[in-house]
């Protein structure tokens, strides 16, 4: 009786721990992943703000710092080459900040490609995510804190 207590609270133990959401690994760098999903210049800039404000910190203190910037829905203008009102800075993120990345969703591309006839130009600083959703999701589940400024 004594063993099958023992085996019952490891089994409960094991199946507590496999429903808790994963966790970064203990790797020393903060995780921040960032929303756009409205097209407007002043959202866009408040979350290049954050990523600029959130990295110059880190460094600051001399510790490392991971930012995902993640576009969707309207939000996906920021990364267009043709409609971002922020390109420029964009860019300047992509050439000189390497621990800031940016992800496209990929369903809003083939939304507007239907909508417009064609793909929308996104830029090369931008990995084209499956879903914008999908991709905060998973970073959620991986231990990233996720901002929508």
């Amino acid at each position: 009786m004594k063993n099958l207590l023992t085996l019952l609270g490891v089994a409960f133990t094991m199946i507590l721990l496999a429903a808790l959401p994963a966790r970064a690994q203990d790797d020393g760098i903060h995780h921040l992943a960032l929303q756009i999903s409205d097209n407007s210049a002043q959202k866009m800039n408040t979350v290049l703000n954050v990523a600029a404000n959130v990295t110059k910190y880190y460094e600051g203190i001399g510790e490392e710092v991971e930012i995902r910037i993640v576009a969707f829905n309207a939000g996906l203008h920021m990364l267009r080459t043709d409609t971002s009102p922020v390109l420029e800075r964009v860019r300047s993120f992509g050439q000189s900040m390497p621990n800031v990345t940016f992800a496209a969703c990929n369903n809003t591309i083939q939304g507007m490609t239907r909508k417009e006839g064609k793909a929308p130009p996104i830029t090369e600083y931008a990995e084209v995510v499956p879903a914008g959703v999908i991709e905060l999701m998973t970073l959620n589940e991986q231990g990233w804190t996720i901002i929508r400024p």
